[in-house]
């Protein structure tokens, strides 16, 4: 069973009809229980941080996505979650990933950074198992990770920023799979098939 946390922060909706689509079992839900003995973790979002970790706070759920093994897709704002800090809101986020949340500069590239952009893949990941390197994706940011160690693809915006990450269990991706056509389907069934 797949399990979306439900933390109030957007766009499960269109996770949701992925996954049925896919005919994926799965549950909505906030419950640390649930979470925690499902199969598979799903931290969608749209959102802003600081209000987004708080809400995790509330639900007591910081500790149980830390101590996760399974495996876990945080898709935009749930990427940008994993990290150690962010800008926006000045807010400590999960710390699963040691780097930080930066924003787009404002003098340099029209903010938010939205609409289908290319990547490029700097490292072999079983989450892009089947898709083109340069395959275009869906985004809607205005906030990002800079290209790091745990950077599996990069996107051009102005500066290269990591368009994907990924640390042991843990996967990240800055845009949208549920958004992007059959090459972000295939992303979600990787991810299934992990």
């Amino acid at each position: 069973m797949i399990a979306i946390i439900d933390y109030g922060a957007g766009n499960t909706a269109s996770v949701i009809n992925v996954l049925k689509d896919l005919k994926a079992d799965f549950v909505l839900s906030g419950d640390k229980e649930i979470i925690s003995s499902a199969d598979k973790i799903i931290l969608p979002g749209v959102g802003e941080a600081s209000s987004a970790m708080d809400r995790l706070k509330e639900l007591d759920l910081l500790d149980a996505i830390r101590k996760l093994s399974k495996p876990f897709l945080g898709i935009c704002l749930g990427m940008q979650l994993l990290c150690r800090k962010t800008e926006e809101g000045n807010a400590d986020c999960l710390n699963i990933i040691p780097v930080d949340v930066k924003k787009f500069n404002l003098q340099k590239t029209k903010v938010p950074h939205m609409g289908w952009n290319q990547i490029e893949l700097v490292t072999n990941n079983f989450l892009f198992n089947g898709i083109d390197d340069k395959s275009y994706f869906y985004f809607a940011h205005s906030y990002y990770v800079a290209e790091n160690e745990f950077t599996t693809s990069v996107c051009k915006y102005g500066i290269n920023f990591s368009s994907s990450i990924r640390y042991e269990n843990f996967y990240g991706v800055q845009f949208h799979p549920e958004k992007s056509a059959e090459q972000g389907i295939q992303i979600i069934k990787n991810f299934l098939s992990l």
